[in-house]
Protein backbone atom coordinates (compact mmCIF):
# COMPACT_ATOMS: atom_id res chain seq x y z
CA UNK A 1 0.00 0.00 0.00
CA UNK A 2 1.03 3.48 -1.02
CA UNK A 3 -0.32 6.46 0.54
CA UNK A 4 0.95 10.25 -0.11
CA UNK A 5 -0.53 10.65 3.63
CA UNK A 6 2.05 9.86 6.13
CA UNK A 7 0.41 9.20 9.58
CA UNK A 8 1.48 11.81 11.50
CA UNK A 9 -0.92 13.82 8.92
CA UNK A 10 -4.17 11.22 9.47
CA UNK A 11 -3.80 11.85 14.00
CA UNK A 12 -6.59 14.94 13.95
CA UNK A 13 -4.62 17.62 15.83
CA UNK A 14 -6.69 17.67 18.48
CA UNK A 15 -6.31 14.06 19.73
CA UNK A 16 -5.54 13.39 23.12
CA UNK A 17 -2.51 11.16 22.47
CA UNK A 18 -0.72 13.97 20.68
CA UNK A 19 0.23 15.92 24.02
CA UNK A 20 1.36 12.66 25.58
CA UNK A 21 3.19 11.08 22.51
CA UNK A 22 5.04 14.59 22.87
CA UNK A 23 5.47 14.20 26.62
CA UNK A 24 7.05 10.30 25.62
CA UNK A 25 9.22 11.71 22.88
CA UNK A 26 10.72 13.66 25.71
CA UNK A 27 11.17 11.14 28.10
CA UNK A 28 12.96 9.24 25.32
CA UNK A 29 15.21 11.89 24.52
CA UNK A 30 16.24 11.67 28.16
CA UNK A 31 16.50 8.17 28.68
CA UNK A 32 18.08 8.08 25.33
CA UNK A 33 21.74 6.94 26.70
CA UNK A 34 20.25 4.10 28.71
CA UNK A 35 18.90 2.46 25.61
CA UNK A 36 22.23 2.57 24.00
CA UNK A 37 23.64 -0.52 26.17
CA UNK A 38 20.61 -2.46 26.01
CA UNK A 39 21.61 -2.96 22.31
CA UNK A 40 23.44 -5.97 21.07
CA UNK A 41 26.22 -5.56 19.14
CA UNK A 42 26.22 -9.23 17.87
CA UNK A 43 23.57 -10.91 16.38
CA UNK A 44 19.81 -10.00 15.00
CA UNK A 45 18.47 -6.65 14.72
CA UNK A 46 17.09 -6.03 18.38
CA UNK A 47 13.43 -5.04 18.82
CA UNK A 48 13.74 -0.83 19.91
CA UNK A 49 12.66 -0.53 23.72
CA UNK A 50 11.80 2.39 22.45
CA UNK A 51 8.86 1.38 20.53
CA UNK A 52 7.68 -1.54 22.98
CA UNK A 53 7.85 1.07 25.40
CA UNK A 54 5.23 3.22 23.46
CA UNK A 55 3.30 0.18 22.77
CA UNK A 56 3.10 -0.86 26.68
CA UNK A 57 2.05 2.75 27.68
CA UNK A 58 -1.00 2.47 24.40
CA UNK A 59 -1.95 -0.89 26.16
CA UNK A 60 -2.04 0.94 29.90
CA UNK A 61 -4.36 3.79 28.53
CA UNK A 62 -6.61 2.11 26.07
CA UNK A 63 -6.57 -1.80 28.01
CA UNK A 64 -6.01 -3.36 24.71
CA UNK A 65 -5.74 -7.18 25.03
CA UNK A 66 -4.48 -7.67 21.34
CA UNK A 67 -2.50 -4.77 21.29
CA UNK A 68 -0.15 -6.63 18.50
CA UNK A 69 -3.40 -7.23 16.61
CA UNK A 70 -4.09 -3.36 17.10
CA UNK A 71 -0.44 -2.48 15.67
CA UNK A 72 -0.98 -4.40 12.72
CA UNK A 73 -3.83 -2.16 11.27
CA UNK A 74 -4.35 0.89 13.62
CA UNK A 75 -2.76 3.96 12.37
CA UNK A 76 -2.88 5.83 15.34
CA UNK A 77 -1.12 3.46 17.41
CA UNK A 78 1.01 2.42 14.19
CA UNK A 79 1.87 6.61 14.80
CA UNK A 80 1.55 6.57 18.97
CA UNK A 81 4.97 3.42 19.00
CA UNK A 82 6.80 5.09 15.52
CA UNK A 83 6.03 2.46 13.05
CA UNK A 84 6.00 3.48 9.30
CA UNK A 85 3.37 1.71 7.60
CA UNK A 86 5.84 -0.38 5.97
CA UNK A 87 7.21 -1.09 9.55
CA UNK A 88 6.70 -5.40 10.62
CA UNK A 89 4.80 -5.76 13.48
CA UNK A 90 5.96 -7.91 15.74
CA UNK A 91 4.95 -11.41 16.95
CA UNK A 92 3.12 -11.11 20.67
CA UNK A 93 5.84 -13.43 21.96
CA UNK A 94 8.17 -10.08 21.90
CA UNK A 95 7.09 -8.38 24.61
CA UNK A 96 8.20 -11.50 27.11
CA UNK A 97 11.56 -11.95 25.10
CA UNK A 98 12.32 -8.06 25.75
CA UNK A 99 10.62 -8.06 29.53
CA UNK A 100 14.67 -9.06 31.33
CA UNK A 101 16.23 -6.44 28.63
CA UNK A 102 13.62 -4.17 29.81
CA UNK A 103 13.93 -4.98 33.84
CA UNK A 104 17.61 -5.62 33.78
CA UNK A 105 18.06 -2.23 32.71
CA UNK A 106 15.10 -0.70 34.55
CA UNK A 107 13.87 1.61 31.95
CA UNK A 108 10.06 0.63 32.26
CA UNK A 109 10.57 2.40 35.71
CA UNK A 110 12.39 4.91 34.39
CA UNK A 111 10.31 5.86 31.50
CA UNK A 112 6.98 5.83 33.30
CA UNK A 113 8.33 8.10 35.98
CA UNK A 114 9.30 10.58 33.84
CA UNK A 115 6.25 10.32 31.61
CA UNK A 116 4.31 10.79 35.35
CA UNK A 117 6.59 13.20 36.02
CA UNK A 118 5.61 15.92 32.82
CA UNK A 119 1.95 14.86 33.23
CA UNK A 120 2.28 16.18 36.94
CA UNK A 121 3.65 19.15 35.67
CA UNK A 122 1.56 19.61 32.40
CA UNK A 123 -1.71 19.54 35.31
CA UNK A 124 -3.08 16.35 33.71
CA UNK A 125 -3.29 14.31 36.80
CA UNK A 126 -6.25 14.28 38.82
CA UNK A 127 -7.38 12.38 42.37
CA UNK A 128 -10.81 13.42 41.45
CA UNK A 129 -12.00 9.60 40.11
CA UNK A 130 -10.38 6.39 39.63
CA UNK A 131 -10.78 3.87 36.16
CA UNK A 132 -10.69 -0.31 36.83
CA UNK A 133 -10.53 -2.50 33.80
CA UNK A 134 -14.00 -4.54 34.60
CA UNK A 135 -12.80 -7.60 32.29
CA UNK A 136 -10.10 -8.14 35.12
CA UNK A 137 -12.10 -8.53 37.94
CA UNK A 138 -14.77 -10.46 36.09
CA UNK A 139 -11.85 -12.81 35.38
CA UNK A 140 -10.39 -13.25 38.92
CA UNK A 141 -14.07 -13.44 40.44
CA UNK A 142 -14.11 -16.85 39.50
CA UNK A 143 -15.92 -19.63 41.51
CA UNK A 144 -12.89 -20.72 42.98
CA UNK A 145 -11.95 -17.99 43.97
CA UNK A 146 -15.15 -17.74 46.57
CA UNK A 147 -13.91 -19.08 50.03
CA UNK A 148 -16.58 -19.13 52.86
CA UNK A 149 -16.71 -16.43 55.58
CA UNK A 150 -18.39 -18.80 58.21
CA UNK A 151 -18.53 -22.51 58.81
CA UNK A 152 -21.71 -22.48 57.30
CA UNK A 153 -23.29 -23.41 53.94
Amino acid sequence: MFSYISPEARVPKDHPLRPIRIMVDNALVDLAPLFKGMYSRTGRPSTPPEQLLRALLLQILYSIRRLVEQLEYNLLFRWFVALSMDNKIWDHSIFSKNRDRLIAYDVATEFFITIRRQAEKAGLLSNEHFTVDGTLIEAWASMKSFCPKDDED
